[in-house]
């Protein structure tokens, strides 16, 4: 069929219609939208719009070929005719120089990002994808750019991971006019071409489609993903800068599960079934050894066949001490009282002396941790080499009001709420408050002293604003710029709240994008970022933010003690400052580096009274329990209140020999040594006293035995005892003192001396007393001494609290029907305090350490609630790489090039998981930016050609020309000696428009260059931890740093360790529990060794000593489980002064045991407790009881947690032990007795008070 002629007219018609169509727009392809550049603009006086140009391309002229290479590689081909003209190209340069540096570090981002520009500018075929659509004369004055969706998304996705390093954060955080997080393409790109951004000189609109728009094909070229190499050989994007070029993400390891039996705790379980199956044990054999008495007619209280054991070490070793102290010592100290007293006073005054040397230690790293410890060694190290961690002044604001306010963005978009703090007016007087601050004189030597004499300014001597981390320095911390806005008589288009939405997600902003066009960066010339200035928001919504916190930090001095005066009066000054300061609608808290010293200061002052009123106590009853009054009538002759108080002041003057004599030798006291040691010596002190003197009460004078005889045969009888309590805490102490913690080592120097001294004292200047005072006693009163008592009949009578023990106390406890009860309840309290040994929590609560009433309390409790970031922690790279080879920046660096397993890529994939790895960020690299910084693409690194001196980005100078060529090994990394020749210019320059990475700022002290520069020391790389709330987060940071810092080490074979400013008080808590148990251990085997030896090699006797003593330890771990104690150094040196103590409640006790010569053990028993029993429960027991309850009363929380406590349970613990369970053990298992004792009793008891007591 054919076709009709009016219709074949028609198609050909048609056809050719669609083809001249094509045909001319194709040939306006090939035309302009502008070229050249024309007027200038005013907004923009440095900056000129280019000219209306509808012509085809033009020839670029020869000068511009080396920028066009530069710029856009892709044009430099054929004759260059381009729509650009050379100044465009230089303009295009200048205002690509921060896109440059920031993301030039993935070649593939920053080439697609110049192919957007390039096609934008000097594209030959612009009115294929461009459209003019405002003119002014000449001038382009808007233009419509069509983007390819594709090419849009694949720039982003190549660009959203590049990381900039200084800052910790994303590239297009500072890019992007918001966030990384907030930022996608399309807005990205948006920004780019945004006026508000301060480089785009004037409206360019994108319009996004990947097909045809309106007659224009929007442009979309080839680009490259960040993991692929370009054609000039560039390589992909750094696993930091890529997350696709990154292997799979991190994973944390599980945590361990909990050890379970049943689906319980496995401790409690294992020691349940313990306890059982000892109590069925046990019973089964009390009831065996009932029965088996029973059937043979015995009883349990027959004789005990004596040991025939020959050895009689005992007997040597005890007859010869009595001998020595009965007929040498002993008497010699009554026949010569004041000679005795005399060469006392002059030897303890001569030790005395040595107070005048004293030195009080209060600076806290010097108390918790060793000078040999890793953490003191690597924050020594770190201070020498980058100057020690800044001072901190800090506040945390709220505001009591609740109101919370809406703001309408006046452009569109959701509502968002804002906090009351964020209020304009509570911003105001929040601003008043901080400008007053920075107002503060203090004076020093009579010399006035302001922030800016102390603070940390990064830019000085440029810029000497201080650092001050405030969300007020968004709005240059002026009252103007807070109330600056833009708007008329009906809407405000933009104000605070627009600015801050801004500047929270981008702080290193130069220009918001806002009507404001205010800056975000800080005055001090760095960004303020909102996770540091902001608290208590939900996510990332700063706007919700509860809290504002302001920081000021000051510079800190090493061996500058002027400097170092200056800023602690400033600080002193600010401090007293607050605590006047009042604003109805702010609540402050806040601190000063001095504020924790200054405040333990306080408290140990606040706490003088109560520890008097505690020592008075003891010291009145010491004073009135020591006498035994007979009658009424011989009241004022039987007390003795008189030996009492001397009984004080020999532990006193033990107590200050010992610090005199350590401070001869240059050793520090500590605060711990003052409130620990006098408690600890005075319960030794007392308990020897009690027994001297209840054994002579006790005792009759042997016919025609004279006073000092008599005196002499008593100390030969207890002095063995004295010696064995005494030697043992002694040796227990000693051997603490090898403990690494300072504290605790100081604690047992001073504490073994103190117990030594004390014996000896006792043992000399006390007995002379003694026996002055027995003199006394014949018919004198006491105090009065002058006055007489007249003659009249005299009685002699035990003392209450003897007879109540021997007729009443003993008995009971020892019947046979009580006595498997308490071993049943003693050993349920062990397994108890067993199974919860492992739970008690390890730490240092910070707020325990200050007063009821410190300004701290309220601070902490507020950096725990408000605060998101932790402390910086630096990775601090030993001296000895060669960074200016190729290899060793490698393992360092995380740019293009780089190894995978460098340090910042190890950290930074540890920031992946922060929540395990507590790194929050990614690590600021100074070499990452030097290489940026020094980039021949880049106008950072320049210099005078006629003299070499550095320029700066922002000088205009033709004698100024780049550092390197821009050549293909111009544009590879410095090495050899380019490197060092330019990285003190690096670290020289200050961040400005022209040039964000100027590493002044940033890296001014993370670099230890050698002398004249030639070469580089130690170096660090920077990043925070996430915040930690208590001690077991503090730990836990600690082990994780350390363990990632282990793990560079070992991946780049050179030295790395992780330092931040907390590691040395909590290293101490990574060691702890060995500490703890390693100190306890030597302790107890010291006192095992000492008992062993002074009783004769009895080694079942100290057995049962270390079994009493070791169970009263373990009791005292449920005590602080029970009681929340957590275990520190001062609950450490509790345990080890304990364990001292435990000796006096226990070793008088089995030596009585041992040497008694009763028929069989429960009588022995018996003896003992009576005898030994009443003297402890009279001396050490109610004298320390008594005390103790007065320190509950202390304004101290650590003496509440710490001494209140603990000394109640060391007091009761020790005292239900050795008066109760004790006995029982013995009635059971006591060592049998030795032939050689019986015969030495039966020598030495004739006629004397122990053989009528062995018959009462």
């Amino acid at each position: 069929m054919g076709v009709s002629p009016g219709r074949s007219f028609l198609c050909t018609l048609s056809l050719i219609i669609l083809l001249s169509e094509g045909y001319f727009r194709w040939v306006e392809a090939e035309h302009c939208v502008w070229y050249g550049e024309c007027s200038e603009i005013e907004k923009h006086p440095d900056k000129k719009y280019n000219c209306n140009y509808t012509g085809p391309p033009i020839p670029l002229p020869s000068e511009g070929y080396d920028l066009l290479t530069e710029l856009c590689p892709g044009y430099d081909y054929g004759n260059r005719e381009l729509c650009c003209n050379v100044d465009q190209l230089k303009t295009l340069k200048s205002s690509l120089q921060l896109p440059l540096q920031f993301l030039s570090r993935c070649p593939a981002c920053f080439f697609n990002l110049m192919n957007l520009f390039c096609e934008l500018t000097c594209s030959p075929h612009q009115s294929q994808f461009m459209n003019g659509t405002k003119f002014n004369e000449t001038n382009v004055v808007e233009v419509q750019y069509y983007i390819g969706k594709t090419f849009a998304n694949a720039m982003y996705n190549a660009c959203q991971d590049v990381e900039a390093p200084s800052s910790n954060m994303k590239a297009l955080s500072i890019l992007c006019g918001k966030d990384a997080k907030y930022c996608n393409a399309t807005n990205w790109i948006q920004y780019l071409f945004d006026v508000s951004n301060g480089q785009t000189p004037f409206p360019i609109i994108p319009i996004f489609s990947d097909v045809p728009v309106s007659g224009y094909t929007p442009m979309n070229n080839k680009t490259y993903n960040c993991t692929e190499g370009l054609e000039d050989g560039s390589g992909p994007c750094s696993c930091q800068d890529c997350a696709k070029a990154c292997g799979p993400k991190p994973v944390p390891p599980p945590l361990p599960p909990p050890w379970k039996i049943f689906g319980l705790d496995a401790m409690t379980v294992i020691m349940w079934i313990s306890y059982m199956a000892f109590l069925l044990i046990f019973i089964g054999a009390v009831l065996g050894a009932w029965c088996y008495r029973r059937s043979t007619v015995m009883s349990e209280y027959g004789p005990i066949l004596e040991s025939n054991n020959p050895l009689c070490l005992y007997s040597f070793c005890n007859l010869s001490v009595k001998q020595l102290i009965e007929y040498s010592w002993g008497s010699f100290c009554v026949r010569h009282p004041f000679l005795v007293i005399w060469c006392s006073l002059i030897l303890v005054a001569a030790s005395c002396g040595g107070l005048v040397h004293m030195r009080l230690t209060t600076d806290p790293v010097e108390l918790w941790s060793s000078p040999t410890s890793q953490a003191r060694q690597e924050k020594d190290y770190f201070d020498s080499h980058f100057g020690p961690f800044f001072r901190t002044v800090q506040l945390i604001i709220t505001t009591p009001l609740n109101d919370t306010f809406i703001y309408s963005p006046y452009f569109g978009g959701s509502d968002v709420p804002f906090g009351a703090i964020l209020d304009k007016g509570i911003l105001h007087q929040i601003l008043d408050l901080q400008l007053a601050i920075e107002g503060i004189v203090a004076t020093y030597e009579g010399k006035n002293v302001t922030l800016k004499d102390i603070c940390v300014a990064p830019l000085a001597p440029y810029n000497n604003n201080c650092t001050i981390l405030s969300v007020l320095n968004y709005f240059q911390n002026s009252h103007a710029v807070l109330d600056h806005s833009i708007g008329d008589d009906f809407y405000v288009y933009a104000d605070f709240h627009s600015h801050f939405l801004y500047c929270v997600s981008a702080p290193a902003s130069l220009n918001d994008t806002t009507l404001l066009h205010d800056p975000c960066l800080g005055t001090f010339g760095g960004p303020v970022f909102p996770w540091l200035a902001l608290g208590g928001y939900d996510e990332f919504n700063y706007n919700n933010a509860t809290a504002l916190v302001i920081t000021f930090p000051l510079n800190n001095y090493l061996n500058d003690s002027v400097r170092l005066g200056k800023a602690l009066e400033w600080e002193k000054e600010f401090i007293k400052f607050m605590k006047n300061f009042n604003n109805p609608n702010l609540t402050i808290a806040f601190s000063a580096e001095r504020s924790v010293e200054d405040e333990i200061d306080r408290e140990s002052d606040s706490d003088i009274s109560t520890i008097l009123i505690s020592y008075a106590i003891m010291f009145i009853y010491i004073s009135l329990a020591l006498g035994h009054i007979h009658s009424f009538r011989r009241v004022l002759v039987d007390s003795k209140i008189s030996l009492g108080i001397a009984g004080i002041l020999i532990v006193l003057s033990s107590v200050c020999a010992s610090l005199g004599i350590f401070s001869y030798a240059g050793v520090p006291l500590t605060l711990i040594v003052i409130e620990v040691i006098p408690f600890l010596v005075l319960a030794v002190g007392v308990d020897n006293i009690f027994i001297i003197v209840q054994t002579y009460q006790r005792d009759e004078r042997i016919h025609q035995e004279e006073l000092h005889q008599q005196i002499g045969r008593i100390l030969g009888e207890i002095a063995p005892s004295l010696l064995l309590s005494s030697f043992s805490e002694t040796v227990a102490f000693f051997l603490g003192a090898l403990s690494n913690m300072p504290a605790v080592r100081t604690f047992s120097l001073f504490a073994g001396l103190a117990v030594f001294i004390d014996f000896l004292l006792q043992i000399s200047c006390f007995v002379s007393l003694l026996g002055l005072d027995a003199k006394r006693q014949e018919n004198r009163f006491d105090i009065i001494c002058c006055a007489k008592l007249p003659e009249g009949p005299e009685t002699k009578t035990d003392g209450l609290l003897f007879r109540f023990f021997k007729k009443v106390y003993a008995p009971f406890i020892l019947k046979e029907w009580v006595r498997p009860i308490i071993v049943a309840v003693f050993v349920g309290i062990l397994s108890f305090s067993i199974a919860v040994v492992n739970k008690v929590e390890v730490g240092l609560d910070q707020k325990l350490s200050m007063p009821d009433d410190s300004y701290m309390l309220d601070y902490f409790r507020n950096l725990s609630e408000y605060l998101h970031t932790g402390a910086p922690v630096y990775f601090v790279v030993d001296d000895g790489l060669n960074y200016s080879s190729p290899n060793d920046q490698n393992i360092v660096c995380g740019g293009v090039g780089c190894n995978n397993n460098s340090l910042v890529q190890q950290v930074y994939e540890a920031s992946l998981i922060s929540n395990y790895s507590t790194i929050a960020f990614t690590p600021s690299s100074w070499l990452d930016d030097y290489f940026d910084w020094v980039k021949p693409q880049s106008t950072c690194c320049r210099y005078y050609n006629t003299t070499g001196a550095f320029c700066n980005a922002s000088v205009v100078d033709p004698s100024c020309v780049r550092c390197r060529p821009m050549t293909p090994s111009g544009k590879q990394r410095p090495e050899g000696k380019d490197f060092m020749h330019f990285l003190p210019m690096f670290l020289a320059d200050n961040p400005n428009p022209k040039c964000g990475k100027g590493g002044h700022a940033a890296y001014a002290t993370a670099v230890d260059l050698y002398p004249n520069n030639t070469a580089i020391g130690a170096t660090y790389f920077m990043t925070y931890h996430t915040i930690l709330r208590d001690s077991p987060d503090f730990i836990h940071g600690l082990k994780m740093a350390r363990n990632l810092a282990d793990n560079i080490s070992q991946s780049i074979d050179h030295k790395v360790f992780a330092y931040s400013v907390f590691y040395v008080f909590y290293e101490q808590y990574l060691t702890i529990a060995y500490d703890t148990a390693l100190n306890l251990s030597v302790s107890l085997a010291a006192i095992f060794v000492v008992t062993t030896v002074l009783l004769g090699f009895d080694l079942w006797s100290a057995v049962i000593v270390c079994i009493t003593i070791a169970m009263i330890l373990v009791n005292m771990f449920g005590v602080m489980w029970l009681w929340n104690i957590s275990l520190n150094a001062v609950s450490l040196v509790n345990l080890v002064m304990s364990c001292g103590i435990s000796v006096e409640f226990c070793s008088h006790i089995v030596r009585a045991f041992s040497i008694s010569v009763k028929k069989n053990r429960v009588e022995r028993a018996e003896e003992a407790l009576a005898h030994m029993g009443s003297s402890v429960f009279s001396g050490i027991t109610l004298t320390k009881f008594g005390g103790i309850l007065i320190l509950a009363l202390s304004k101290s929380q650590i003496f509440q947690v710490f001494y209140f406590r603990m000394y109640l349970a060391i007091v009761l613990l020790g005292a239900t032990h050795g008066l109760i369970f004790l006995p029982v053990l013995l009635s059971y298992i006591g060592p049998s007795v030795n032939k050689a004792k019986v015969f030495a009793a039966n020598q030495n008891y004739v006629g004397t008070e122990r053989e009528r007591l062995l018959n009462y």
